[in-house]
């Protein structure tokens, strides 16, 4: 399967039929440029954690309890990840998009007939979907890689170009795993459930590392980067570049989400809103394209391990408040989401008890 990225560079005029969405999923346009602006009170939340410092923790519990019942997603400031960190990863992941020949990265290339595996790619879904005829490709492609727990590290699978590729990899795995288990100790507060609630359901996190490279497009009008989903797991970390385009889908608009290069953006996924059971949500978003800049993002993803049953937290279930997800094995609910594909919020909303 060709690369997007080799399409684009191939100076093509219009997309192939296959990267082409169906017309109620497409992005609006204006004058041939795709609309991604939005009003100031349509942003996503901006939240200072002040370093996550415990004589601020109930004010911040308080706006992050907020922020998830209202969005699902923000914006965090003073996390404690060196800055740098997220330059460098930003850096090592374009340059190993941009500066180095296809035929040294398909030497990564993961495994096209399994979901999800880690390495170079450009599709996800299990081959049978994509077989599917209505099945429509995502312009984009990636690398993924599985960081945690260090069991499932193996860094020989990571690109050695550029030579701190895997040093600086290994380093953001690490800084956003912290991250990741005081927020969800935030959030379990915000509830008011004990700090280490939220983190015992999801047990050990089974992290990857997704960096997206999505080329500039000759329609994108007719195209998604990615298409509108809820993550699968519990938390994802995210930071973009400076070109833009993830979407928020909330009170029936879709939202843009402007870069903050000093920020990382929280987004909630499915086994969060299972765990609270519904009172918090997970954000649907997606990814458009423009015609005249490539955009990159990093993605980190923490996830329950596959034989984790989740189920709404006991302390939230009562008769007044029965429980409104049923318990899904993780596993099986992956194995789904690869089956079936994402298609906005399809696959926790199979899970609903009154479904």
């Amino acid at each position: 399967m060709m690369r997007v990225q080799s399409l684009s560079e191939a100076g093509i005029a219009e997309v192939p039929p296959r990267y082409i969405q169906p017309p109620e999923d497409r992005p609006p346009i204006h004058d041939d440029v795709t609309v991604i602006d939005n009003r100031d009170e349509d942003t996503v939340p901006m939240i200072d954690v002040f370093g996550f410092d415990s004589e601020q923790r109930d004010a911040v519990g308080k706006v992050i309890g907020d922020a998830c019942a209202k969005w699902g997603a923000f914006h965090i400031t003073n996390h404690g990840v060196p800055l740098e960190l997220l330059d460098q990863i930003r850096g090592v992941g374009l340059s190993f998009f941009k500066d180095y020949p296809v035929e040294d990265k398909l030497k990564y290339a993961c495994d096209p007939n399994s979901p999800a595996s880690q390495g170079y790619g450009s599709k996800m879904l299990r081959p049978e979907a994509e077989a599917e005829t209505s099945t429509v490709l995502d312009w984009r492609d990636y690398f993924d890689h599985h960081t945690l727990p260090l069991s499932r590290r193996d860094p020989s699978r990571w690109p050695h170009f550029p030579s701190d590729y895997r040093q600086v990899v290994a380093r953001y795995s690490d800084e956003l795993k912290m991250v990741a288990q005081k927020l969800l100790g935030l959030i379990s507060e915000s509830l008011g459930l004990p700090t280490s609630c939220i983190e015992d359901a999801v047990g050990e996190f089974y992290q990857n590392i997704t960096i997206s490279y999505y080329p500039a497009c000759p329609q994108p009008h007719l195209t998604l980067g990615l298409q509108s989903h809820s993550d699968m797991g519990a938390i994802t970390l995210l930071i973009q570049d400076h070109v833009g385009g993830l979407q928020i889908f909330k009170d029936s608009q879709w939202i843009t989400v402007h870069p903050q290069s000093h920020a990382i953006l929280v987004i909630l996924a499915d086994q969060m809103e299972i765990i609270t059971n519904g009172k918090y949500r997970s954000a649907q978003h997606r990814a458009i394209t423009n015609s005249s800049s490539p955009r990159l993002s990093v993605a980190t993803f923490h996830d329950p391990a596959k034989t984790a049953k989740i189920s709404p937290a006991s302390e939230l279930i009562s008769s007044s408040s029965p429980p409104k997800y049923r318990e899904v094995k993780y596993g099986d609910y992956v194995s789904s989401w690869y089956t079936k594909g994402p298609k906005g919020k399809r696959n926790i909303d199979a899970l609903l008890v009154n479904s």
